[in-house]
């Protein structure tokens, strides 16, 4: 297995946490009540977010963020796409186009319920 690193951002209700990446092929693999751990995809290429509980946290003044690089982030987009997440400038949930930008890189943008930013990059 190769080193990996992950991310750990707050979610102020785990179930809603769990229940809105589920909109997007994260599973639960773990959970109590201190620590939440999601997998997308399969082992060999798989994407995981770690949660801890933050329950007054005020999605608006957030600053928490990662990156999530994916070998087809047009799927990932697509699944975005038809969720309930709005694609708009302002509110929380809400997501952003992917598109090229001045780095090179393909970039799309979500905000989840917790106003963690998390930025969603095409693999070169």
């Amino acid at each position: 297995m190769p080193d990996i690193a992950t991310p750990n951002l707050p979610s102020r209700n785990f179930d809603m946490t769990r229940d809105f990446y589920a909109q997007f092929g994260f599973e639960c693999a773990y959970q109590d009540g201190g620590w939440m751990i999601l997998h997308r995809g399969p082992p060999n290429n798989r994407v995981t977010l770690e949660f801890f509980p933050y329950p007054d946290l005020d999605p608006a003044q957030s600053s928490f963020s990662c990156c999530i690089r994916l070998d087809n982030l047009r799927a990932f987009m697509e699944q975005l796409e038809a969720s309930d997440v709005p694609m708009a400038n302002t509110g929380i949930p809400r997501f952003h186009a992917a598109k090229l930008e001045h780095s090179g890189l393909t970039i799309g943008y979500l905000n989840d319920i917790d106003g963690s930013l998390i930025r969603l990059i095409q693999n070169t």
